[in-house]
């Protein structure tokens, strides 16, 4: 009788299996879990985590649970690509991600011919979704010409009568938010002193801070990340210099004040208006700090794009990926950046850039 009821149990539990009452719905986010850039992949991993866990605790979608994949590119293009098609191979519908352009154009060609949607948190180059492969290729952040207008507007305003140079990383980010910026600051009447290439990773870059110094360089943009600009101001201080420090969305991290101690005192950026501010966000913010997690950056930003896609499943009722990017195309979808859309070409319509100042270990509104 024993094993008979044993039995029973085992067939009970394998018929629930098989008639979808286990469902679940991969989704993923990949960004750079590790190297130089990977506090922003823990900005993206634990809000998508974060995400996840509120879905799932509130019914899931569409009666099933959403199961996490996490990815790591550490901004490598090639590498972006390897794991894009890991994550074809472990069924994932959804793809939270990812950081840097230069991963996440690459990547977008995988999940275009494989029916997968693509929702940026952070992927900021004009190219992301002006040449999308697909119809399913999407971002919740801003864009590279937005951000370079903004900043070539403060470096007119500002320093159009002093020494301005800009210099720039020669990735797909930090060259394409350098040249916007020297477009529109050129667009007003702005002359650069200076503009110049690095090489990302180094950690010696006294002869770009020597030459900068020959200049007389009042004002430096930095189109690049915030691990070499940290340095590089650090190294403008020890020379001497007081130059002010101008760059944008990837120094939205406290590790680029672990970088610069003092010497980042003054530095300006460019990032979408905090969103942790939202009133929408406020319940998800509380539950991060009660977990003594950070809201920096892209976290809720990752959070937001699995919030849409997940929006946009329930609206299509599955997740068959032409009814899903049509729910996307048409739908207006609450989140914590508020409420947001996507125009025709997969762009969100969200508020622009602000002005940040980073001051005594923190960043705030200018």
């Amino acid at each position: 009788m024993k094993k008979l009821l044993l039995a029973g149990v085992a067939l009970a539990g394998s018929i629930a299996m098989t008639s979808g009452a286990f469902a679940e719905i991969v989704i993923a986010t990949a960004g750079p879990m590790t190297g130089q850039y990977a506090s922003f992949g823990q900005q993206m991993k634990i809000g998508a985590e974060q995400a996840v866990a509120d879905i799932n605790a509130a019914g899931g979608v569409n009666g099933e649970m959403l199961k996490l994949e996490i990815g790591d590119d550490a901004c490598d293009p090639k590498q972006a690509v390897a794991v894009a098609n890991q994550m074809v191979g472990k069924g994932v519908t959804f793809m939270a991600g990812h950081f840097c352009s230069g991963s996440s154009i690459p990547a977008s060609a995988v999940y275009a011919e494989e029916g997968i949607v693509q929702i940026s948190p952070a992927s900021t180059n004009p190219k992301f979704t002006d040449e999308r492969p697909g119809p399913g290729i999407y971002r919740v952040c801003g864009r590279d010409d937005q951000q370079g207008s903004v900043a070539g507007q403060l470096l007119w305003d500002e320093y159009k009568d002093k020494n301005v140079a800009i210099i720039q990383d020669k990735t797909a980010y930090g060259k394409g938010l350098a040249d916007e910026t020297k477009a529109a600051f050129e667009a007003l009447g702005g002359k650069v002193a200076m503009y110049e290439a690095y090489t990302a990773g180094e950690k010696d870059y006294t002869a770009l801070v020597s030459k900068l110094k020959q200049a007389k360089i009042d004002a430096l943009y930095v189109g690049g990340y915030h691990t070499e600009a940290g340095l590089i101001v650090r190294q403008m201080r020890e020379q001497g210099m007081d130059t002010v420090l101008i760059s944008g969305d990837a120094l939205v991290t406290d590790e680029y004040w672990s970088i610069t101690g003092d010497a980042g005192e003054g530095t300006l950026m460019t990032f979408s208006p905090d969103p942790s501010l939202n009133p929408e966000a406020a319940p998800v913010v509380e539950e991060f700090k009660a977990k003594g997690l950070t809201t920096e950056g892209y976290v809720l930003y990752t959070y937001a794009a699995i919030q849409a896609y997940v929006d946009a499943v329930k609206a299509a009722g599955s997740t068959d990926y032409d009814a899903v990017t049509e729910a996307l195309n048409s739908g207006e979808f609450p989140t914590v950046l508020g409420n947001l859309s996507f125009d025709d070409k997969g762009d969100v319509t969200l508020p622009g850039y602000v002005w940040y100042k980073w001051s005594k270990g923190k960043y705030a509104y200018k």
